[in-house]
C-alpha cells in the first residue's frame, strides 16, 4: 500500500497563497461571493404612530438572520413627525428617506420605492414591499427571501395560502379581498397566487428592473390601492415565477386610522381588470 501525502502547513500556506494570487502578480482580491442584500421599500403616509415600532421590529429581524439590508422610505407629503421620526432611526438602521411635497397616492409613492430601490440594487439583490402601518410582520420576510433563493421570481405574503390569518380586519376589508380573490382568480388565473392585493411582496431586483423598462413610470399607472393588483398583472405578462408565504396580518397593532377608501378601491379594481381583459390576457 502506498504511503499516504501528508502536506505540512508551511507547503499547504504556500499553496493556497499561491491559488489565491492573480496572475498579474498583484494584490489578492477579496471574496468575490457576496450575500444578496435586502432592500425594503416603505410608503408612508402619516404613520408617526406606527413607524417607530415597526421599524424597531425591522432592524430586529434582521439582525436575528443576519441579512444585510437597507430601507428606503418615501414620505407621501406626511403632515405628521414621519420624517422626523426617519431621521432620528437613520442614526441606527441604513434608511434613505424620499418625500414628496404633497401627497400622491400610494401608485406613485410605491413607484417611486420601488425605483430608488431598484436604483441601489444589485442583479441578486431583493426588494420587500411592505405597509407601513406596523401590520405586517417583519419576521417573515426571512423566508420570503429563502423561497427568492430556492427559485421563485416574486413571493407573496399571503392571508390565503395555508396557515395564513387576517386579525382584527374590518368587515368590509374582509370582503374586498375575498372578492378580490374570486374575480382575478376567474379572469386572471396566476400559478402559485391566490392573494392578488397584498402588499407585502419580496421580488427579486432584476424583475423589477426589467418591468421599469418594458413600462416606463406606468410600470405603477395605479394612483390608489389598485395599484399592487396592477404591478402584479404586469408581472404576470412578463412570465416570472410567483410563490406565496403564509400571512399572518395582524389589523389590531394597526397605528393610526385607515387610508383606504373602500368603495373608492372597490370601483378603481374593477375598471382595472376590465382594462386588462380587454387588452388581452
Amino acid at each position: 500500500m502506498a504511503d499516504p501525502i501528508i502536506t505540512k502547513p508551511d507547503t499547504l500556506a504556500n499553496t493556497t497563497a499561491k491559488a489565491q494570487s492573480p496572475l498579474s502578480g498583484s494584490e489578492p482580491r477579496g471574496p468575490r461571493f457576496r450575500p444578496a442584500k435586502a432592500i425594503l421599500a416603505l410608503p408612508a403616509y402619516n404613520e408617526e404612530e406606527a413607524l417607530p415600532e415597526l421599524l424597531e421590529r425591522v432592524g430586529e429581524a434582521f439582525a436575528d438572520n443576519n441579512i444585510p439590508y437597507e430601507v428606503v422610505i418615501v414620505d407621501d407629503g406626511s403632515t405628521d413627525n414621519t420624517a422626523q421620526i426617519v431621521a432620528q432611526m437613520s442614526f441606527q438602521m441604513p434608511i434613505h428617506l424620499v418625500q414628496h411635497k404633497v401627497n400622491q397616492g400610494l401608485g406613485p409613492t410605491i413607484r417611486d420605492a420601488l425605483r430608488e430601490a431598484v436604483d441601489r440594487a444589485g442583479e441578486r439583490d431583493i426588494i420587500v414591499t411592505m405597509d407601513a402601518d406596523n401590520t405586517h410582520p417583519p419576521g417573515l420576510i426571512e423566508r420570503m427571501v429563502q423561497m427568492i433563493h430556492e427559485g421563485c421570481d416574486v413571493v407573496i405574503a399571503s392571508r390565503f395560502e395555508s396557515g395564513g390569518i387576517a386579525v382584527g380586519v374590518p368587515i368590509e376589508r374582509h370582503f374586498l379581498s375575498v372578492g378580490a380573490r374570486v374575480l382575478f382568480t376567474l379572469l386572471f388565473p396566476t400559478r402559485g397566487v391566490r392573494d392578488y392585493t397584498s402588499g407585502y411582496r419580496a421580488y427579486r431586483a432584476s424583475v423589477i428592473r426589467q418591468g421599469f423598462s418594458d413600462h416606463g413610470d406606468q410600470f405603477v399607472g395605479e394612483r390608489g390601492f389598485s395599484c399592487m393588483a396592477d404591478i402584479l398583472l404586469k408581472l404576470r405578462k412578463q412570465g416570472v415565477l410567483f410563490g406565496e408565504a403564509p400571512l399572518r396580518l395582524r389589523y389590531d397593532r394597526k397605528g393610526g386610522a385607515s387610508k383606504m377608501q373602500v368603495f373608492k378601491t372597490i370601483w378603481l379594481t374593477l375598471k382595472l381588470l376590465v382594462r386588462h381583459r380587454t387588452r388581452g390576457k
